[in-house]
C-alpha cells in the first residue's frame, strides 16, 4: 500500500453569485462583481490570507485580473503566491512577480528553459511539478515539504478549483454569496471541468456554518470524500 502524501490543509474560498458564477462574462475579470462585497467581507478575506502561510491562484486568474495577492485592511504577514503555469509563459510583468511578497512559480519539465530563467530573474522561486503538466499532488507534496507551507487557500477560477476537487486536495471551501443573478451559459461558475454520469460522482459537501458578514451570507463547508 502507497503511504498518503504529506500536503498543506487546503481552502477553497470564493464569492459567487446567486447562480453560482464568478464573474460577469466569460474573460471578466472577478474583481467587478467583488466591488459589491459588503466592507466587512473584504476585512474578511484578506483576514484569511493573513491566517494562511499560502495562497493559490491559477495562471488564467492571474492574466485577467493581476492580483497582488497580498494583505491589506488588516495587519498580518501577506501569503508566499503559489501559481501553477506548466508552460512558464506567465507574463513578467504580473504583479504577483513584482511585489515584495515572496512568489512560487509551478512549472512542468517541458517548460522552456529560457522562460524559467525569466521567471527566476524576478526573484521568484520555480519549483517543477509534473512532466507535460501540472502534477497538483506533487506540489501539494512539495509545498508541504519543502517551503514549509501547513495552510494554503486556493482563490481559483473554475479549472483550477476543479482539478484541486478532482485530486482530493480541498479539505474546506468557503463562500461569500453575492445578492446577482448574471446568467450565461459560458460565464464561468465555481467549478468547470465536470461532467459526470450519475449521483455518485458527485461531490459532497457538509455544511458546518453560515452567517451574515456585513450584508454577506457566508457559508463555510467540509469536503466529504468517498472511497
Amino acid at each position: 500500500m502507497t503511504p498518503e502524501r504529506q500536503k498543506p490543509h487546503v481552502l477553497m474560498m470564493s464569492e459567487i453569485t446567486v447562480d453560482g458564477k464568478l464573474t460577469l462574462k466569460k474573460g471578466a475579470s472577478s474583481k467587478i462583481l467583488m466591488r459589491h462585497m459588503a466592507p466587512e467581507t473584504e476585512v474578511l478575506l484578506h483576514q484569511t490570507r493573513a491566517e494562511y502561510d499560502a495562497i493559490m491562484v491559477g495562471s488564467r486568474t492571474i492574466r485577467i485580473d493581476n492580483s497582488f495577492l497580498t494583505v491589506r485592511l488588516v495587519e498580518g504577514k501577506s501569503p508566499i503566491r503559489i501559481i501553477p503555469n506548466s508552460d512558464a509563459d506567465i507574463p513578467l510583468t504580473s504583479n504577483v512577480l513584482r511585489s515584495d511578497a515572496p512568489t512560487i512559480i509551478a512549472v512542468s519539465e517541458k517548460a522552456p528553459a529560457g522562460r524559467v530563467s525569466a521567471i527566476r530573474e524576478t526573484g521568484a522561486i520555480v519549483v517543477t511539478a509534473g512532466e507535460d503538466r501540472i502534477d497538483l499532488p506533487l506540489l501539494m507534496e512539495t509545498l508541504y515539504r519543502d517551503h514549509g507551507i501547513r495552510k494554503l487557500i486556493v482563490e481559483g477560477g473554475p479549472t483550477l478549483n476543479w482539478h484541486m476537487l478532482h485530486h482530493r486536495l480541498v479539505d474546506e471551501i468557503r463562500l461569500i454569496h453575492l445578492p446577482f443573478i448574471v446568467g450565461g451559459a459560458d460565464t464561468p461558475s465555481l467549478v468547470g471541468g465536470m461532467h459526470i454520469e450519475s449521483e455518485s460522482e458527485m461531490l459532497t459537501l457538509a455544511l458546518k456554518r453560515h452567517y451574515l458578514c456585513g450584508t454577506n451570507l457566508v457559508t463555510e463547508y467540509d469536503v466529504i470524500y468517498t472511497v
